[in-house]
């Protein structure tokens, strides 16, 4: 055996010269097809010596080429325009361009780690005791333990891959509810939709569009996309006869998704509802709807009819776009949507803060043939009072349960306050008293008091008792304290008649029979509207006078307490020192003398 292996040895450095020739010289008809001069004597091919020149060693896995370095445009904006630049994978839960060479940029991911196939071998190892069950029930069934340890390390691969791989952004929101890296949110590109999305909603050629116009209802009138209503009735209008002068005339479609409907009182009537959406939506600008859908999200409530409905119109190559203001829950939607459809689910990322969407992102495995589904970047609303708000101050206008009424019963020349962010005066009423229900999160605490100590709120407990603004130094950036006039009137002392809203916080409900004048005071710029009420219902349990109980007044209690105690144990440290000081005066004195 070792005699063989060294005539095989020699045999293989007789041959190396003439392969190394080989590899030198280029075949002859090569040679002629890329111009060269042709050799005078070319070595005769022999695949037996090339196989023989081969390692014998193991081959080395292909790496690909390094991207080459992504070109930022003004405001994080990566250029896909330029044609020499590979195509960005996009982030399925964002629509944002992912890279993974900067971690300080957006779109920044890294794939997770591989996890051995013992990585649950701990988990497995169970007593003997315990285990003696399982084997018997193995063995009858004919089946062994290891099989079942292999399908069920079969289906951990399987639900490992399936998870698709999100960029950094998404992945802390969805786990932390939060944004990791906060310098690199101004980074973040800025989406066109008037240019992206708008002249997609409204062409009359190509497939057909419908529009899912996302509401939230709870934030009704600072949530309606306004402009993109009015976009689409103009569109609807110009091209609703265009098939009669032979033009294409493929008018959108649109249905008015109302969200978030669990967050209403249950004893809200549905049809009530529908109507005081429409009229909402009319006055909005949205003159011709095809349909309401009132749905949760969250509960999966009108999820299905939705569906339908959605189906039914696109048909099998129509464009379906989700469109709506930030945090309206456009992504929450299209995944109650998944789920419902039966199809893939869907992996878009879903947290209570504006601005998760980045791009268009597409949705597959929901909708049937070479229709499509598009989830696209909230809208931006600066009439809304919570994109002012930091971080930490939009989780206090976060509502996550029903909301719960806060009734007042008011005189003239009284007013309530809805935390740091905006003020009711009741300046004139033709009756003895009003009720004044207050529709926001029960995380904002609220104060009654008279309006000649208006003023002295504002300095001294906002930022304080009165939050958010979290800390005295936020009040003045949010911007000057503005006055709006409302002159209302109603005819029942039982319910509701009319709302006084703000956008992106809640509303006053106003119950009177009879006329009055009220002054709401909020910030510059925030949105405020006269509305019918969407609740009639009032509070059984009115509130009392001063600040309502809640964690936030409590704390800054014990926080103003606590200083009031530091201040006045110094004060009587300082008058200590000081009489001590007098007396060590008149003994020196004494002895002098």
């Amino acid at each position: 055996m070792m005699k063989a292996g060294r005539r095989f040895s020699s045999f293989l450095n007789m041959v190396r010269p003439l392969l190394l020739r080989r590899v030198a010289a280029p075949p002859f008809k090569y040679a002629l097809s890329r111009g060269h001069e042709p050799f005078e004597n070319p070595v005769e091919f022999h695949p037996l010596l090339v196989a023989l020149s081969r390692s014998f060693s193991s081959p080395s896995k292909p790496t690909s080429p390094p991207l080459p370095p992504l070109a930022l445009l003004r405001g994080g904006c990566y250029d896909e325009t330029s044609h020499d630049l590979p195509l960005l994978p996009l982030c399925p839960g964002c629509g944002v361009h992912m890279q993974d060479s900067d971690p300080d940029l957006p779109g920044f991911f890294s794939n997770p780690s591989l996890k051995s196939s013992d990585y649950h071998a701990s988990v497995r190892r169970i007593s003997v005791a315990v285990d003696e069950p399982q084997i018997s029930y193995s063995l009858k069934s004919g089946r062994l333990y290891d099989e079942a340890d292999k399908e069920r390390q079969d289906s951990f691969e399987n639900s490992r891959d399936s998870t698709p791989v999100v960029c950094a952004r998404c992945h802390s929101l969805r786990h932390y509810g939060r944004v990791k890296n906060a310098a690199a949110e101004n980074l973040l590109p800025d989406f066109d939709f008037d240019r992206m999305v708008g002249p997609k909603l409204v062409s009359a050629a190509g497939s057909r569009s419908i529009i899912l116009m996302v509401v939230d209802a709870v934030d009704f009138d600072g949530s309606f996309p306004r402009k993109v209503a009015k976009l689409i009735s103009a569109s609807i209008e110009e091209n609703a006869s265009a098939w009669k002068e032979g033009k294409p005339g493929n008018v959108p479609r649109v249905l008015l998704v109302v969200t978030k409907i669990d967050l209403l009182p249950a004893s809200l009537s549905p049809t009530g509802l529908e109507y005081w959406v429409r009229q909402r939506a009319h006055a909005g600008g949205a003159n011709k709807i095809t349909g309401v859908h009132l749905v949760s999200s969250f509960k999966d409530w009108g999820i299905k009819n939705l569906v339908d409905h959605v189906r039914q119109l696109v048909g099998s190559r129509g464009n379906v776009w989700a469109v709506g203001a930030q945090n309206a829950g456009k992504s929450t939607l299209i995944n109650a949507i998944g789920r419902c459809a039966g199809g893939k689910v869907s992996h878009l990322t879903e947290a209570p803060v504006p601005g998760t969407t980045l791009g268009i992102v597409r949705v597959e495995g929901i909708l049937s043939g070479q229709a499509k589904l598009f989830d696209t970047p909230g809208i931006l609303h600066p009439y809304q009072i919570s994109m002012r708000l930091m971080a930490e101050e939009q989780k206090l206008l976060h509502i996550s349960k029903e909301l719960r009424p806060r009734t007042y019963r008011i005189k003239a020349g009284h007013s309530v306050h809805i935390a740091g962010l905006m003020r009711l005066d009741v300046e004139e009423i033709s009756v003895d008293t009003i009720y004044v229900t207050v529709w926001a999160s029960p995380l904002l605490p609220l104060h009654m008091g008279k309006m000649d100590s208006a003023c002295s709120m504002l300095e001294k407990h906002f930022g304080r008792q009165l939050q958010p603004p979290i800390g005295e130094d936020r009040v003045g950036h949010l911007g000057k304290w503005a006055r709006r006039e409302f002159r209302v009137s109603g005819n029942s002392w039982d319910v509701s008649s009319v709302d006084i809203a703000a956008a992106g916080l809640g509303w006053f409900a106003i119950g009177l029979k009879g006329e009055a004048v009220l002054g709401a005071w909020t910030y510059e710029g925030v949105d405020v509207v006269l509305r019918s009420s969407l609740i009639p219902a009032r509070a059984k349990i009115f509130e009392v006078t001063g600040f309502t109980v809640s964690k936030i007044v409590s704390e800054a209690d014990s926080a103003a307490d606590k200083l009031k105690r530091k201040r006045k144990g110094k004060k009587l440290a300082d008058i200590s020192v000081n009489s001590n000081a007098e007396s060590l005066m008149t003994t020196n004195a004494g002895d002098r003398s």
